[in-house]
């Protein structure tokens, strides 16, 4: 049974001595029931927040998060470009485990409705990559959790193995699974400080007339650990408007390289969740859990569309081809051969240094509109600002937010088939322009077939 407000709050004051409570009132964000909570007014106009463990599994998640909080010194706190919540002292509240914290004010968006393009979705993925640049030895002189990429690796395969012996996992969602978890490229980085499973809701906004909603403070860090950064970005495939531009605030916003194969592996979190919440229901003996995490795993095995594999293009993004389009040569490029072997593409390789003509009236010569702005196959201009955002990943990110409940997927836009250039037979052109369009053609088939 729920406890009442003024229940919880009366226990402040044994995780805050001294503290006078003049106000309460309930605080719920929707969850899943396995809290009590409530906000307590103080005297002295502080507001704090007391969080009540209804099972012991939550209970441990109140340790975890107090550890956590604690772990988070002032020095951490200064390089986080938001709030955290503050530890204010545990107690019980009958037999049951209670924490206590501060109120962080903001509003939150739901995963869904995060908008793309500049404001939310920046400030998310700026936020995760704060996160993701604290030290490590925040996690570790806490006595965290500490996986390198060979134990998270570890640590899947018995999700999987676990699940997949209930006999409620689809086997085509058993294969797939262990063919990413197989795939060694997919296992190459650099883990980093991780929420341990941030999620939309986990964000708190406030606006700002000119730049949007702004993150100003973040909860939930109870799986504050060293792991895989993909883990928190894993909540992208239940918001495939916004993901693009969430993830290419991150990776600009990352202090470190990020690794190809970083949204594949946020995918595979993400289907994870679904035999996680399976195997909840097995350890609690629940068979409504349990068969409503049977149902979202066949909905979701019905609704992939694309493979847990780096893309074909090698793994780079649409930001790479701006930069590459930036070192284009003012001079006209001599003529080079164009044609292509395969459809493998690097950037980098589709365009040479110009080599000084031998004429005077070559060298006074005006640079072509070829050679300032790039054009698509059909002779738009492609835009060249660095802080453009892009798709990031070679394959659209599915929509998982249509199965209730969990992370899931019913489905995803079809991958449209790159664009060609149309080469105009009757115009006479010379060998160094024609290198030029053929150089932006394979760069917009590429484009197109990884950005979308």
């Amino acid at each position: 049974m729920a406890r009442s407000p003024f229940t919880l709050v009366a226990a402040v004051t044994a995780a805050l001595p001294g503290a006078e409570v003049t106000g309460a009132r309930a605080l719920s964000a929707g969850g899943d029931g396995r809290f009590d909570s409530a906000i307590a007014t103080l005297s002295d106009g502080r507001e704090l927040v007391i969080r009540v463990a209804e099972d012991d599994e939550a209970a441990v998640e109140l340790a975890e998060e107090a550890l956590a909080l604690r772990a988070l010194t002032a020095g951490a706190r200064e390089m986080l470009p938001f709030a955290a919540p503050v530890y204010i002292g545990e107690t019980r509240v009958g037999d049951a485990r209670a924490l206590v914290t501060d109120l962080l004010d903001g509003f939150q968006i739901d995963a869904p409705d995060v908008p793309a393009g500049r404001g939310a979705a920046w400030s998310m993925g700026e936020a995760t990559a704060a996160v993701h640049a604290l030290p490590a030895s925040v996690v570790r002189g806490a006595g965290l959790t500490v996986r390198d990429a060979a134990g998270v690796r570890e640590e899947l395969w018995q999700v999987v193995d676990r699940s997949a012996a209930t006999g409620r996992v689809p086997a085509r969602l058993t294969v797939r699974w262990r063919q990413a978890i197989e795939d060694d490229d997919l296992w190459r980085f650099e883990t980093t400080v991780t929420l341990g499973g941030v999620e939309a809701n986990s964000f708190l906004f406030a606006d700002d007339p000119e730049a949007g909603p702004q993150v100003t403070g973040v909860i939930g860090w109870k799986g504050l650990a060293v792991g895989d950064p993909a883990v928190d970005l894993a909540w992208f495939s239940s918001a495939p408007d916004a993901a693009d531009d969430v993830h290419a605030a991150y990776v600009r916003a990352a202090d470190r390289g990020t690794d190809d194969a970083l949204r594949v592996r946020a995918r595979l979190h993400a289907e994870l969740e679904f035999a996680r919440w399976l195997l909840h229901g097995e350890s609690l003996r629940r068979d409504d859990i349990i068969d409503d995490a049977a149902a979202l795993l066949e909905s979701l095995a019905d609704g992939i569309r694309q493979e847990l594999t780096l893309p074909a293009a090698g793994g780079t993004d649409v930001e790479s081809a701006m930069d590459a389009l930036d070192r284009m040569p003012a001079a006209e490029a001599p003529a080079v051969d164009t044609s292509m072997e395969t459809d493998a593409y690097r950037p980098e390789q589709l365009w040479v240094e110009a080599e000084e003509t031998d004429t005077a009236d070559e060298a006074d010569a005006e640079p072509s509109d070829a050679d300032t702005e790039a054009q698509d196959a059909d002779g738009e201009a492609v835009a060249t600002d660095p802080d453009a955002t892009g798709p990031t990943w070679g394959d659209a990110t599915e929509d998982l937010s249509d199965i209730s409940g969990v992370r899931g997927s019913s489905g995803s836009p079809a991958r449209p088939a790159p664009e060609t250039a149309a080469a105009e037979a009757d115009t006479p052109i010379d060998a160094s322009e024609e290198a030029q369009r053929a150089a932006r053609a394979a760069l917009q088939r590429w484009t197109n077939s990884g950005s979308e």
